[in-house]
Parts: C-alpha cells; sequence; structure tokens
C-alpha cells in the first residue's frame, strides 16, 4: 500500500512539473489585471462538478489576495445568478473535456448579456470548442488520472489548483499585494494574526 501511495504522488507530482507554460499565461494575467485592477470589474469563475469546486476555490484565494471573484455555478446561471456579470468583467472557466454542456451554455449566455467579455480556459483539450473561444487558454497538458479506473477526476483537478495558484501568485506579484493588505481581508484567524505580525514586523 505504502509503494501504490508513493507512486501516486510521483505520478501527480511528475504532472506538475509538466505543465506547460505558454504565453497564454501572461495573456491570462495581464486580462484579469486589465479587467479587475484597471476597469474595476471582476473575476468569475466557473465549472461543473469537481472542476466547480475547483472554480470556487481560484476565486475565494484571489478574493484574500486582493483581486475580487465570484463563483457563478454554470446551471444556477440559467435560473438568475447570471445577473452577477458586469460589463468590465473578466471569465475564467475549468472543463477538462473542453466541451462541458452546461460551460458552453454559460459562455453563450454571458456574450449575449454583455458581448466580448474576456474568457480564460483551463482546460485538457486544447481542440475542444472552449479552447477555440478562448482569449486566453491555459493547457492542463492531459495528463493521465491516477484513479484505476481513468474516470474519476484526480490528477486533472491537481492541475487545475496548481495552476490557479499560479495565476494568483503571479497577480499578488504584479499589484504588489502587501500582508498590511492581506490583513484587511482577513480579519480573523491563524492567518489574520499572523498577516497582522508580519505587517508589524513580529
Amino acid at each position: 500500500m505504502k509503494d501504490l501511495i508513493k507512486k501516486v504522488i510521483e505520478q501527480e507530482a511528475q504532472a506538475v512539473k509538466n505543465i506547460p507554460i505558454e504565453d497564454d499565461f501572461i495573456t491570462a494575467i495581464e486580462l484579469i489585471f486589465r479587467q479587475v485592477h484597471k476597469k474595476k470589474g471582476k473575476l468569475v469563475a466557473s465549472g461543473m462538478g469537481k472542476a466547480g469546486q475547483i472554480a470556487l476555490n481560484i476565486a475565494t484565494t484571489f478574493c484574500s489576495t486582493g483581486t475580487p471573484a465570484v463563483f457563478l455555478h454554470p446551471s444556477d446561471s440559467q435560473h438568475g445568478d447570471l445577473g452577477v456579470l458586469q460589463e468590465n468583467d473578466v471569465l475564467l472557466v475549468i472543463s477538462n473535456s473542453g466541451k462541458t454542456r452546461e460551460i458552453i451554455e454559460l459562455i453563450h449566455l454571458a456574450e449575449n448579456l454583455h458581448r466580448g467579455l474576456p474568457l480564460i480556459v483551463i482546460s485538457s483539450n486544447p481542440d475542444g470548442i472552449l479552447a477555440k473561444q478562448a482569449d486566453a487558454f491555459l493547457f492542463t497538458g492531459n495528463p493521465k488520472e491516477v484513479c484505476p479506473l481513468g474516470l474519476s477526476p484526480t490528477t486533472s483537478t491537481t492541475i487545475m489548483t496548481v495552476i490557479g495558484d499560479a495565476l494568483v501568485v503571479s497577480m499578488m506579484n504584479k499589484i504588489g499585494f502587501t500582508n498590511e493588505e492581506y490583513a484587511k481581508r482577513h480579519h480573523g484567524g491563524y492567518l489574520g494574526d499572523k498577516s497582522r505580525a508580519q505587517a508589524e514586523g513580529k
């Protein structure tokens, strides 16, 4: 069992190392910076199922690090929640297959509401319809899932999370995000205490 666990960890670690770092990463960062920090919009992240949970995590991490963001469930968007979208926002959608029906429908509905919203796509399918519509396509490298059935999102969701972290950290660096600013957004708990202590040089 220990050998199996080690193999799983090694396979996922290698998949992370194999993430293709292309110019679209820079494009995505510039789009988020322009829409959120220059035009005062927000990042709207979306995904279905496991990918949706990753999108939610990315949105909340952006929020705590100085870049306003929300999670929009693609199904709820068809029942009124699409109204959260504003003309200066930027969309970040995650779909491992690159052809998730609900995400494709969300993109169509968003375009009908606010034409020309920038679109960032995280996916394992560079030939999918979402990749073709994206202003910035972030390719996962299409890693093999560690799930023995090759079905359950495992390695793919790890890669999605790492790509999200790369975007967040890059944006923190770009806007010069500080301990003081972090503390303003994270008052409670251990991290709030730690950020205030670091801001005070303790």
